[in-house]
């Protein structure tokens, strides 16, 4: 069989280029690979408050006296006392924080020298919140006498299940966000191809008073625990 002639060969060329009509192929795989591509990653958001139940407190004695053993012992006394008394109470997460002795010095004849002692010992624990008020006014008639601190919580059953309704919304702001663009660009959203939750977190109430000198206190000791804000956050990768 002879070959044919180059002039037949380059006749089929020349028929498509005279019809106007250019077909460019892409292989499918690259097609599917760039329509996999196309994602739009959100954000959402999602709070839930609740009750401050719990009062987490920080308490201490403070003495000064003229030599360490005076004030040391001076201090157990009293701190015997708080505890004593926070027992009696029922407290929960009741530990010792601190215990201190610092001399206390003064200057003499243009010299440091030491004119007597500080002990101090100091506790946290937690209680309900209504119950605070009246057990932080019967702790200082019974030897506390420095409040370091006041930190509103809810309980962790509370939390737990304001974690899970802040994640719910989180995921569905989230989703509606994507909605919203994708309709806006009149495109549909497919898949959710990721999913990322972030770390939640739980906001106490502000602190009303820190540091303060229990002995200032008014005999009754109103204490308002308010709100705990839960939140969450959600990342959606969504496939449209």
């Amino acid at each position: 069989m002879k070959p044919l002639p180059h002039r037949l060969l380059a006749l089929p060329a020349a028929l498509m280029l005279t019809s106007g009509a250019i077909a460019v192929m892409i292989p499918a795989p690259l097609m599917a690979q760039e329509q996999s591509q196309r994602t739009l990653t959100v954000q959402g958001q999602g709070s839930v408050f609740i009750p401050a139940t719990i009062a987490q407190v920080s308490l201490g004695v403070e003495v000064e006296a003229e030599t360490a053993e005076a004030a040391q012992q001076q201090a157990a006394r009293q701190s015997s006392a708080v505890v004593e008394l926070l027992r009696s109470r029922n407290v929960e997460k009741l530990q010792t924080t601190g215990v201190r002795l610092n001399p206390i010095y003064n200057r003499r004849d243009g010299q440091q020298v030491i004119t007597g002692y500080r002990a101090s010992n100091s506790v946290s624990f937690q209680i309900a919140t209504d119950s605070a008020g009246e057990l932080l006014d019967t702790a200082v008639s019974r030897g506390a006498t420095r409040i370091m601190g006041i930190n509103f919580i809810g309980s962790d059953e509370a939390i737990a299940q304001a974690r899970d309704r802040a994640l719910q919304e989180a995921t569905l702001d989230a989703r509606s966000q994507a909605d919203v663009v994708l309709g806006t660009l009149n495109l549909q959203r497919r898949d959710i191809v990721g999913i990322n939750v972030n770390q939640t977190s739980h906001s106490a109430p502000p602190v009303p008073y820190q540091r303060m000198e229990a002995m200032t206190m008014d005999a009754s000791t109103p204490i308002e625990g308010g709100e705990q804000q839960v939140s969450a956050s959600v990342t959606l990768e969504v496939r449209y």
